[in-house]
C-alpha cells in the first residue's frame, strides 16, 4: 500500500497576547490507502491542533510555522483557502467533537447533507442530490431516512446527530476520514455503535481514517497503527500490537498504566504524575523528561532521535539508544543510580 497522506516536520504556532505557543513541533507521520491510525494523547498535547492545520482549519492566530503536508502527489499546505476548499468534504473530511455544535439548529439534516454535496456536485440537480442525501442518511443506519432528512437536529438523540455528521462527513465519499473525538459526547453504549459504524464503512467506501482519542479502548477496537502524541511532539509510532504489548516510551506505558483493569477491582488507579510542558517555552530536550521516572541529564538537554524497533515502530527515548543502555548496565554493576 502507497502513502495516502504525508506529514513532513510540521510545525504550527499560535501566537497569543502572552506569546508563541507551539502547538505542533516538527511531527512527521504518513496514513496507508485502506488504514486506520489512532493518534493518542492528553489534552493539550497538539493532536487536534495538527489535524486543523492539514485541513487548512487553523484559527486566525495559528499557522503552519514549517513542514508540508501531502495528500498523494498534492502539497496541502501550498494552498490557498479557494483551493482547499475544493479539497475539503471531498477528498479529505473531518468529524468534529460535539455534533451539536458541528451541525446548524436552524437547517434540516437533510439540507445540511445537500449543502455539501452541492458545493462538490455541481452537475447534480436537487431531485438527484435529496436522493444521495437519503441514501447517505439510510446508509449510517439511520432509520425512515424520508422521515429524517426534514427534521432538525434537536429532534434527534446524540446517537444520531454523530450518525448524521459522519453521513455529512462522507457524502462525498472522501479518501481521508478526519475523527476527532468522535466519541466523547456519547454514552458507551452508543460509543460501541458508532466505532462499528465507522469500521463498516471504511470497508464500504475505501477511505483511511485518522481518529484522535485519549481513549485506549477506542484505540484497541478500531486502530491497525498508534501514533503517541506528547507535548506537541509523536514520542511513539507503531501497530496497534506493538503500542500495547512492546511498548516502549515511559509515557506510552504511563497511558496503558492507567487504564482499570475490570479484573482487578481493588486496585488503586494509577496516573502519570507532574504537568504537560509549557508550549510557549517548550524543554530543549524530551517533553516528557520532567515526569519521567528514569529521566537522565541527557533527556533534560537534547531532543532523543528515533530508535527504529521495526520496520512499523519508533520511539523517541534516550533509555532505547545503545549509549544509554550501555552506562545504565555499567552503573547498576557499580551499584550507582544513573536516574536524576
Amino acid at each position: 500500500m502507497g502513502n495516502l497522506l504525508k506529514v513532513e516536520n510540521l510545525n504550527i504556532d499560535i501566537e497569543t497576547q502572552h506569546g508563541k505557543v507551539k502547538a505542533v513541533r516538527g511531527v512527521d507521520f504518513t496514513l496507508k490507502k485502506g488504514e486506520t491510525l489512532a493518534i493518542v494523547g492528553e489534552s493539550g498535547s497538539g493532536k487536534s491542533i495538527m489535524m486543523r492545520g492539514i485541513m487548512g482549519l487553523l484559527p486566525s492566530n495559528g499557522k503552519i510555522a514549517e513542514g508540508s503536508v501531502y495528500l498523494e502527489d498534492k502539497c496541502l499546505s501550498e494552498l490557498n483557502e479557494h483551493q482547499m476548499r475544493k479539497i475539503r468534504g471531498c477528498d479529505i473530511s473531518m468529524i468534529f467533537q460535539d455534533p451539536m455544535t458541528s451541525l446548524n439548529p436552524t437547517m434540516s439534516i437533510g439540507k445540511q447533507i445537500v449543502e455539501v454535496l452541492h458545493e462538490h456536485r455541481r452537475d447534480l440537480s436537487k431531485k438527484q442530490l435529496k436522493e444521495i442525501a437519503i441514501k447517505q442518511i439510510e446508509l449510517v443506519g439511520i432509520s425512515n431516512p424520508e422521515t429524517r432528512f426534514n427534521q432538525y437536529p434537536h429532534q434527534l438523540s446524540g446517537g444520531m446527530r454523530q450518525r448524521v455528521i459522519i453521513a455529512i462527513a462522507l457524502a462525498c465519499s472522501p479518501k481521508v476520514l478526519i475523527a476527532d473525538e468522535p466519541t466523547t459526547a456519547l454514552d458507551v453504549t452508543i460509543q460501541s455503535q458508532i466505532l462499528d459504524l465507522m469500521k463498516d464503512l471504511q470497508g464500504k467506501i475505501d477511505t483511511s481514517i485518522i481518529i484522535i482519542t485519549h481513549n485506549l479502548g477506542v484505540v484497541a477496537n478500531i486502530a491497525d497503527r498508534v501514533a503517541v502524541m506528547y507535548g506537541g511532539k509523536l514520542v511513539e509510532i507503531g501497530s496497534a500490537r506493538e503500542l500495547f504489548y512492546e511498548t516502549a516510551h515511559p509515557y506510552t506505558k504511563g497511558l496503558l498504566a492507567s487504564i482499570p483493569k475490570m479484573h482487578e477491582s481493588d486496585q488503586q488507579l494509577s496516573s502519570i504524575p507532574g504537568t504537560p510542558p509549557d508550549l510557549m517555552d517548550p524543554p530543549a530536550g524530551c517533553p516528557f523528561a520532567a515526569r519521567c521516572e528514569k529521566t537522565m541529564k541527557v533527556c533534560q538537554q537534547y531532543m532523543p532521535e528515533y530508535t527504529e524497533l521495526s520496520n512499523t515502530h519508533h520511539a523517541a527515548c534516550w533509555l532505547l539508544d545503545d549509549r544509554a543502555k550501555a552506562k545504565v548496565q555499567a552503573q547498576a554493576a557499580k551499584g550507582g543510580e544513573m536516574y536524576v
